[in-house]
């Protein structure tokens, strides 16, 4: 489990076909590798992945095809920014939201507008996803746990103040690009029970 509240801003070192799916390499930049073992979770840009290697300031990864068919990870390349964090522990402090890092869809970001200091941004979802999306409800965009502002059919609104845009990827995203998308957890089990 995770947060949502991004630790650094990683690189992708490499991105290389390996035994039929991807070895994913990331400079882990200021989340740094003390203190990670093999087999630990980290969340990269928002997708839970299992750290296989660990090589001077690099984590390694296994990515499988399904990983990369529902994730837009597949979208990135060496040098890409990616959003880090490490898993949750019992006695840490729960700033963001439940996130599981299980990618629920890739969505797109559709606008950015200033607002004062900040930013208003506006994602696209794939519209079986957009019934999980609600005002004042939580998302997590690329690993990071954000707050709605409103809901427009497959659409939603985020603000994003300046630190957040500044210590996350989002400092480099443009309109068009792709962005990992997990809704609230709790929402997909409250659909799950009333299903029956």
């Amino acid at each position: 489990m995770f947060s949502g509240i991004v630790q650094a801003v990683g690189t992708i070192a490499s991105l290389q076909p390996h035994g039929g799916d991807v070895r994913l390499v990331v400079d882990a930049g200021g989340l740094g590798v003390d203190g990670i073992a093999l087999g630990d979770s980290i969340a990269v840009s928002g997708v839970c992945l299992t750290v296989v290697g660990i090589d001077a300031s690099r984590l390694a990864f296994d990515v499988s095809n399904e990983t990369l068919s529902r994730t837009a990870l597949a979208t990135l390349e060496q040098g890409s920014g990616v959003n880090l964090e490490k898993a949750l522990r019992l006695a840490d402090r729960l700033d963001g939201h439940l996130v599981s890092g299980h990618v629920d869809g890739v969505g797109r970001v559709l606008a950015i507008e200033p607002d004062a200091r900040s930013q208003h941004w506006t994602f696209e979802v794939p519209a079986e996803l957009a019934k999980y999306i609600a005002g004042k409800g939580s998302v997590c965009v690329d690993g990071a746990s954000l707050t709605v502002n409103e809901t427009d059919g497959a659409r939603f609104g985020v603000n994003l103040i300046p630190h957040t845009v500044s210590v996350t990827t989002f400092k480099d995203k443009r309109v068009g690009d792709a962005v990992n998308v997990e809704v609230d957890l709790i929402a997909r089990y409250v659909e799950r029970l009333l299903r029956g």
